[in-house]
């Protein structure tokens, strides 16, 4: 299973270590590869809210196909300009059996045109935003992750371990989540 975690500057450091943590702690407990890696607009580091300077594992222009996509949130205002990473983010979508977004990384899906007529969530802050700006989004509230088909969405920050550890009872068993949740010492369920 190659999962990959999209990242940018600005970039909320929970939003990305957080499912990073889920995905490789369950890896220890599954006889399948699992791959999970970050993926940046460039090999340049990125620099995370908070000062964070993290390394990507690849760029949007070379990295292996994904099982699961997800898209971290945070100061997203700049990225979400970025037409290279948009065309990116809708061309890889497409061959991606499942994506997935933490906070505001929704807000990409959005732009991308790749979620219409979705239920999402997104941090509590945002909301109205998300609505005002994405009207034909259903954006519901006071839900830790919202699942829609083949898209998962996500709360603020820490909403991205819940929504990760249900990916991984999805693809995995729901034991095998428990096994991970426990595992990380998180209170889940």
């Amino acid at each position: 299973m190659e999962i990959g975690i999209f990242i940018y500057d600005g970039v909320e450091v929970l939003d990305f270590s957080g499912p990073f943590e889920v995905f490789s702690t369950a890896a220890r407990f599954v006889d399948e590869p699992v791959n999970v890696s970050l993926i940046a607009p460039s090999h340049a580091p990125v620099s995370c809210r908070g000062g964070l300077s993290v390394n990507p594992h690849y760029s949007i222009h070379g990295h292996p196909r994904f099982d699961l996509l997800i898209v971290a949130g945070g100061q997203h205002q700049q990225v979400l300009s970025n037409t290279s990473v948009l065309a990116w983010l809708a061309e890889t979508a497409t061959h991606t059996r499942r994506c997935a977004s933490v906070c505001t990384g929704v807000f990409l899906f959005a732009e991308a045109g790749l979620i219409d007529g979705k239920s999402v969530t997104t941090h509590w802050d945002d909301l109205a935003r998300l609505q005002t700006s994405y009207p034909h989004l259903k954006v519901c509230e006071d839900k830790r992750f919202v699942m829609d088909q083949n898209f998962t969405s996500s709360a603020g920050v820490s909403a991205g371990i819940d929504m990760s550890l249900e990916l991984v009872k999805l693809h995995f068993g729901k034991s095998l989540a428990i096994k991970t949740a426990r595992q990380m010492d998180y209170n889940w369920l």
